[in-house]
């Protein structure tokens, strides 16, 4: 971008190792202080470049189940004060747990001394925040001075009063003078990043212990929250992400995972104004806020005054520990807003710290440890060494929390009143203040780089019914209800229309939702149902994804009105959407393969042996003499069952998969229901039983090149004799061209590119009412294309991004320009199987939902 920040320079290179940034120091003296731009870490390649998803159905099935696995949700112990003792019950001791060999606590270590800290005095309470996909205990620690159950109540009635009537709170001396700053510390949501855990356990012990008047005032003015290892199964296996293979930091747009649910529940019910997350491994520290793109949903100027003043807190803390580069290996702090120029950026809200601003926080931060013991570290470093690098580390977090702690005593003050004036700008419709130095004094460097707004419509509207797309055909009402019930889990206040009424220049019918942009929290309602922005000009390369849309990529109708009186609509706020399920009473029955809940319908009563037939759009026809089952199907999934005179074609039937995939495709092929067999070059290669597939999904971990003879023609066999193959990306593509299948030529396009993207779809069987949007992620498409080849679906012609970062490669291809009009999903039949192979990211970590359907639908299309 060519404006340099003030204060020293610390050169970084960014390399991807196993999955994971790792950012190393330039020699002093370095010609720039920009990282290397570099490929966006994709969300398998924690995996390697041969291995597929492989996690159990089991951790799926509890992911998918509803928060049932969260034993007592934080926040639901209302009438009671504190301290909330509770005796843990103790996992069974395991030997194996990857801790161990760093010197650090075990997951079975964790709640016999959480335990005994309840014992040691009447500060520390324990609650049960949920339970990871893997099926452990999350522990949610409280520390704070004893409060009687009537004031645990003044302290609940002053938080609601701040979020729910910001402009009286700001007003109420009482918060000003009594109400407790709720400050959460959230660990190890990293699996092999594990020293936060450690630091918190030793923190929360001293705390417990502590006579003198300083640590006595600070728990009497702010109440701690500690997640004590918000990925209890990675810390176990030594992995960075859950049981089901998710990076959980990258879930909180979706929520997919159970872990990630329950911090959203206690963001929702703690309501954080400031918050650090412990991560590893940067040398020197690493330390939030971050360079730009910065969020523009933020009320950034209160969040840089906040973050940048406690990020400087916790570089002298850490400097103070005396650590240093000659000695210890341990190199100073960086601070990526003052001290590098892009590649750290804090856009999407994906991230925990990115996350929690939306609901009140405004400090939050991102803290990565200098001394790596993880991957390749793990394994080849003495026992010894790995154990010094993990105590500095450990006391390094120790010292970032001490000094965060600090800083929010100390400025107890206007930190809750900055959280009050979040609020009060999004429920009187505020404008956002643009950060410079006049607005947030005391923050030096800030350029015209760092100014990220955006203009926040008077509403959205999803209509009832789901609302129509292109062709008059209506979206499902199902993903409308979906969409509905994720915005109020997100604390997103949504009304539903008693009357009909109008509203931007359109009538919608009763029944249809509304979201008043005029909310405490309307940044999370934007920044989830918005287009989002193109940024592919503002910066050359970004962390992680750029571009998101649930009402975009969610398969339900959204829309933005700009401006209007919202006195007409006449609506209540809703808890729950309403309920969609419906089965005609009579004649044959329409299901209609719009949605993932309606793929899962269709294919539990696949299951149980109903005779389906596919008509000619892609939809499900259901006999009435299934009309029972379809009523059980319509109950459990939420779908509708439609009267249909049409008699239907093919039978569909039960489709099993052998699938090489990422692990947010092998959970979403879950979601709907399939069954799914994971399978790799190394499963194929160890002799595997094609009779149990009827066809292969293939986007990673199998390569058709490495398999032995006897894997080679057994894959050939299963595809000469009808099995179908689903290709996703580049290793779907070139299993397709190895094989000598479909007539395709497939470009890669900038492997760096991601965002929201239109798309034109041909209907039918594949993309028979798929949205005009869809998701990309090292995008491709298809040229050249053979005889029988048909085209699915295209990318829309002139620049078919909407949100997020696609540039053409140095050499001017692989751009937009070069996708647009172009094939992204492709169909034939060759060499006796049935081929769908798409270039675009349909089941990206299980958030395109709207796009699920085409793919459980080629499923059910290429299975034999």
């Amino acid at each position: 971008m060519g404006i340099s920040r003030p204060f020293r320079p610390v050169p970084l290179t960014v390399t991807a190792a196993v999955g994971a940034l790792v950012l190393t120091a330039l020699a002093p003296g370095s010609a720039t202080a920009d990282p290397t731009p570099r490929p966006v870490t994709r969300e398998g390649s924690p995996l390697g470049a041969d291995r597929a998803a492989t996690a159990p159905g089991a951790a799926a099935e509890r992911a998918l189940g509803d928060a049932s696995s969260v034993t007592q949700r934080p926040g639901s112990d209302r009438g009671r004060g504190y301290p909330r003792e509770r005796e843990l019950e103790l996992p069974p001791v395991n030997p194996a747990d990857k801790s161990i060999k760093l010197g650090l606590t075990p997951y079975h270590g964790i709640a016999p001394k959480l335990n005994a800290l309840q014992r040691l005095g009447d500060r520390v309470s324990v609650e049960i925040a949920g339970r990871s996909a893997g099926g452990h205990q999350l522990y949610l620690v409280t520390v704070t001075a004893p409060e009687s159950a009537r004031e645990t109540a003044r302290q609940t009635r002053m938080r609601e009063r701040m979020e729910n009537d910001p402009a009286g709170a700001a007003k109420d001396r009482a918060i000003k003078s009594s109400y407790k700053t709720p400050v959460f510390i959230n660990n190890n949501i990293h699996g092999n990043e594990w020293e936060g855990t450690d630091a918190a356990l030793k923190l929360i012990e001293k705390l417990a212990k502590a006579k003198d008047k300083g640590s006595r005032d600070l728990l009497a003015r702010n109440r701690l929250y500690f997640n004590i290892t918000t990925n209890p199964d990675g810390r176990i296996a030594g992995t960075r992400a859950n049981a089901n293979g998710f990076d959980l930091n990258r879930d909180f747009i979706t929520a997919s995972q159970p872990e990630a649910r329950a911090v959203r529940r206690i963001a929702v019910d703690k309501q954080p104004a400031v918050m650090i997350d412990l991560h590893g491994y940067v040398n020197g520290t690493l330390i939030e806020p971050t360079t730009p793109p910065h969020g523009e949903n933020y009320e950034y100027d209160l969040f840089l005054k906040n973050s940048y003043a406690n990020a400087l807190g916790m570089e002298a803390a850490i400097k103070g520990l005396g650590y240093t580069e000659e000695k210890d290996g341990v190199r100073p702090p960086v601070i990526p807003f003052r001290d590098q120029q892009e590649g750290w950026d804090d856009w999407p809200p994906i991230f925990t710290p990115q996350y929690m601003p939306f609901h009140g926080a405004v400090a939050t931060h991102t803290i990565e440890f200098p001394m790596q013991v993880n991957n390749a570290e793990y394994e080849s470093q003495p026992t010894a060494e790995l154990r010094r690098r993990a105590a500095i580390n450990v006391d390094i977090a120790g010292a970032a929390m001490r000094a965060t702690l600090d800083y929010t005593d100390r400025h107890r003050t206007t930190v809750i009143a900055d959280q009050i004036e979040v609020f009060r700008r999004g429920a009187t419709g505020a404008e956002q203040v643009p950060v410079s130095e006049e607005t947030v004094p005391g923050v030096p460097g800030i350029g015209p780089e760092d100014v990220y707004t955006t203009t926040f419509p008077r509403a959205y509207v999803i209509p009832a019914g789901g609302g129509h797309q292109g062709g008059g055909r209506q979206r499902s009402a199902t993903a409308a209800a979906r969409l509905v019930d994720h915005l109020v889990a997100n604390d997103v206040r949504v009304q539903r229309a008693g009357h009909g009424f109008r509203l931007g220049g359109r009538t919608y019918p009763k029944g249809s939702y509304v979201v008043d942009m005029h909310q405490p929290k309307r940044g999370l309602a934007n920044v989830m149902l918005a287009d989002g922005r193109d940024i592919s000009d503002k910066v050359s390369t970004m962390y992680d994804i750029s571009g998101w849309s649930l009402g975009r990529l969610w398969g339900a109708s959204v829309d933005s009105v700009e401006r209007g009186d919202l006195r007409g609509v006449h609506g209540r706020t809703v808890g729950a959407a309403s309920r969609v399920g419906y089965v005609a009473p009579h004649g044959d029955l329409r299901l209609r393969l719009d949605d993932p809940r309606e793929i899962a319908a269709l294919n539990s009563l696949l299951k149980k042996g109903v005779s389906v037939r596919r008509d000619r759009d892609g939809s499900a026809v259901v006999p009435s003499s299934a009309r029972r089952a379809a009523a059980v199907a319509a109950k459990e999934y939420d779908v509708a069952f439609d009267a249909t005179k049409a008699k239907g074609g093919a039978v569909l039937d039960r489709t099993r998969v052998a699938a090489a995939v990422t692990p947010g495709e092998l959970f979403a092929l879950r979601e709907m229901n399939f069954d799914v067999v994971p399978v790799s070059t190394a499963v194929l290669n160890s002799g595997f039983d094609w009779k149990t597939a009827d066809a292969l999904f293939v986007s990673a971990g199998l390569d058709r090149s490495k398999l032995n003879k006897a894997a080679r023609a057994g894959l050939d066999r299963f595809l000469a004799g009808g099995g179908g193959l689903v290709g996703r990306g580049g290793a779907g593509a070139a299993l397709n061209a190895d094989a000598g299948l479909l007539a395709v030529k497939a470009v890669q396009g900038n492997g760096d590119a991601n965002g929201v993207v239109r798309v034109a779809n041909a209907g039918g069987t594949v993309t028979g009412g798929a949205p005009d949007h869809g998701f990309v992620y090292a995008p491709s498409w298809f040229t050249d294309l053979g005889p029988g080849v048909r085209v699915e679906q295209k990318y829309g012609t002139g620049n078919p991004l909407v949100s997020g970062h696609w540039r053409a490669t140095e050499d001017g291809s692989g751009g937009p320009a070069d996708a647009a009009g172009r094939a992204s999903v492709v169909s034939g039949s060759a060499g006796g199987a049935h081929v769908v192979l798409f270039g675009t990211e349909p089941l990206f970590r299980d958030h395109p939902k709207g796009s699920f359907p085409q793919v459980g639908r080629a499923l059910l299309s290429v299975g034999r």
